[in-house]
């Protein structure tokens, strides 16, 4: 018997705003017949595929400390500094850049409510640098 992840779950403080912003950055969707909605305490965005979904739920505590679990994004098409300053261009701040004078590496942001993500090198930019 094995389990399968059914969603992954952003706790926070404005549900719809955060599962918006992160709909931007994914081009992720709403089910179009339970739309995400202003005073909604829980939203729900999926993948393009419906493969994977994130929950946003709104809870009275604000973010304390360094996440413990956090995603990890390559860029669909372009570079990593290409998808770096799109994503700081919706909002997001850098927290810390781990970019290599090689080209590997990533750069740690967070979103609009603080929490930590990476941006990695795009698959193009991984197999260009073993050719």
């Amino acid at each position: 018997m094995t389990s399968y992840v059914s969603h992954t779950t952003v706790d926070c403080a404005d549900a719809y705003a955060l599962s918006r912003w992160w709909a931007s950055v994914l081009d992720y969707r709403e089910d179009p017949d339970d739309p995400n909605e202003p005073g909604h305490e829980e939203c729900v965005i999926y993948s393009r595929d419906g493969r994977h979904r994130l929950l946003f739920i709104e809870v009275p505590d604000a973010k304390q400390v360094k996440n413990r679990i956090h995603l990890d994004l390559r860029p669909v098409e372009g570079t990593r500094d290409e998808e770096l300053a799109r994503l700081t261009g919706l909002g997001a701040v850098v927290v810390a850049d781990r970019r290599n004078s090689d080209g590997t590496g990533w750069v740690v942001l967070a979103d609009p409510e603080g929490n930590e993500f990476c941006i990695l090198r795009g698959d193009a930019e991984v197999t260009a640098s073993r050719s």
